[in-house]
């Protein structure tokens, strides 16, 4: 017999690229995931999963499993939210994906309170650097900062944010001025590789000068936000950072905008809902609580 834990375990192992990631998601041991699945292949009698140079690949029992274990598994959620939806109590499992920085700083916070108020309830929290990757059945909402790729989900605005250029007084006072975007590519450009964007293409507007793009050449670039201001506050270059994420470091004087005459491309902080998910008691209440601790938004407080 089949469990719904096996079909729960099963779809971990689908949406996973290899087995070492299955087994960080489900945090035991990659020869854990590996017996399991090895026990669930014995019990049902044919092999379920490939491995290939360039990852898993179902077989066409595994394909039959993952199809069907995924529906079965949804009527069970969507009978639970029936039930759920008769008493007040908030119930199931919620499974979020947020960016690393964001997600430390504004959704976590905002997971305990949910978990506080819903004990019901129970929470899987992933944070990434590019969580739209998470984009599978099994995410109820995945936070997003910046431009969206074309999803079938559900999206709805958290809050206003702006990206700014800015840099260290101390690298201003050494570096030439800046008085239009031309005049980056003399200087300094720290560059955050993220979202699959074209991180050296910087969008700029002007209400009287129109749009202009600059090319800039990376002096050092990272694929975490947090190492990007941090080279950015020891004046090493110019970054280009959210607003949620310098607001702080611009207040304090740590870090000064460049060009403010100019914009950048906002970068809203947006949910991608998925379109049963996104209409369940337990989505709904953790983004009542999450809307409302960002409104206003903390960076602009």
């Amino acid at each position: 017999m089949i469990s719904t834990d096996d079909l729960a375990f099963f779809q971990v192992i689908t949406c996973a690229p290899s087995l070492a990631e299955a087994a960080r998601r489900l945090n035991v041991t990659p020869p854990a995931v590996t017996q399991r699945l090895r026990s669930l292949e014995t019990r049902v009698g044919v092999k379920l999963v490939d491995r290939t140079s360039r990852g898993l690949s179902l077989t066409d029992e595994g394909e039959l499993i993952a199809s069907e274990g995924a529906m079965i598994m949804n009527a069970m959620e969507d009978l639970s939210e029936r039930l759920a939806s008769r008493t007040t109590q908030v119930r199931g499992h919620l499974r979020v994906a947020a960016p690393y920085g964001f997600g430390r700083q504004s959704v976590a916070p905002a997971v305990e309170e949910f978990a506080q108020a819903h004990p019901g309830t129970s929470v899987t929290l992933e944070l990434s650097d590019s969580p739209i990757r998470q984009m599978s059945e099994s995410w109820d909402i995945i936070v997003h900062i910046g431009s969206l790729p074309e999803s079938d989900r559900l999206v709805t605005t958290l809050a206003p944010n702006k990206r700014l250029l800015c840099a260290s007084p101390s690298y201003l006072q050494s570096a030439p001025p800046i008085l239009k975007p031309d005049e980056l590519a003399a200087h300094r450009c720290l560059a955050l590789r993220e979202n699959n964007e074209d991180v050296t293409l910087w969008r700029f507007s002007h209400a009287r000068h129109g749009k202009t793009t600059v090319r800039i050449k990376p002096s050092m670039s990272s694929n975490d936000g947090e190492v990007i201001r941090d080279w950015g506050l020891a004046g090493l270059g110019l970054i280009v950072r959210s607003e949620w994420d310098v607001a702080g470091d611009l207040a304090a004087g740590r870090l000064q905008l460049v060009l403010p005459g100019w914009s950048l491309p906002c970068a809203d902080v947006v949910a991608l809902l998925h379109a049963r998910h996104g209409r369940s008691g337990r989505a709904d209440a953790f983004l009542r609580i999450l809307r409302a601790r960002l409104s206003p938004p903390p960076w602009r407080r």
